[in-house]
């Protein structure tokens, strides 16, 4: 006899590919993250980026955060750190904790805006970690909010701020922080915005 699979555990899959799906075909998503909901998307699809910096109304030079649930998704661009640098990182992670860490032209402008920085963050959430474990590299994560406007900390927040305009919205709940994930820059430790 087959076994059963958990009705939750199946209905996660069954979300995790959509959103995979939607990703791969240059879509919009929103997610739930340590603490708040994000928009997301292809970090390497310029014209997904640009619709999601749209959406959200913010410049496109303030850059972009990238999220993985895996580490090594950032691997070339961690080995340009001393290795205090990277003890630093690895103490936080994963979690949320975002580093800003040089990015030697190995990352695209629409991702890195103005900066010679990219944000990186290893997160620790279950649902975005496997998102992006089932999508194969780290995605474009940026908080869930037009810009001005206080970040969603609830499903029914991202559909109130953008409406049918996504093109998935799910993954269950955020991590239930009070506050967004820190940012720390790697060369000198120091903190960006608290968390």
């Amino acid at each position: 006899m087959p076994e059963q699979q958990d009705p939750i555990v199946q209905s996660r899959h069954l979300s995790i590919a959509s959103a995979v799906r939607v990703l791969a075909a240059g879509g919009v998503i929103a997610h739930p993250t340590e603490s708040v909901w994000g928009l997301a998307c292809d970090p390497f699809n310029p014209e997904a980026v640009s619709r999601l910096v749209k959406l959200k109304n913010r410049p496109l030079e303030k850059g972009l955060i990238l999220v993985s649930g895996d580490a090594a998704d950032f691997g070339g661009l961690l080995h340009n750190l001393t290795g205090d640098q990277r003890a630093r990182i690895d103490a936080t992670w994963p979690g949320p904790v975002t580093w800003l860490v040089p990015h030697f032209d190995q990352i695209p402008p629409w991702v890195s805006g103005v900066h010679h920085s990219v944000a990186l963050r290893h997160t620790a959430h279950p649902f975005t970690a496997a998102l992006t474990r089932a999508f194969g590299g780290a995605i474009v994560s940026t908080s869930a909010n037009p810009t001005g406007c206080q970040p969603a900390r609830h499903k029914f927040q991202v559909l109130r701020y953008f409406g049918n305009e996504l093109d998935f919205v799910g993954g269950g709940n955020t991590g239930g922080r009070s506050s967004p994930s820190e940012i720390r820059d790697a060369a000198s430790g120091r903190i960006v915005r608290a968390g």
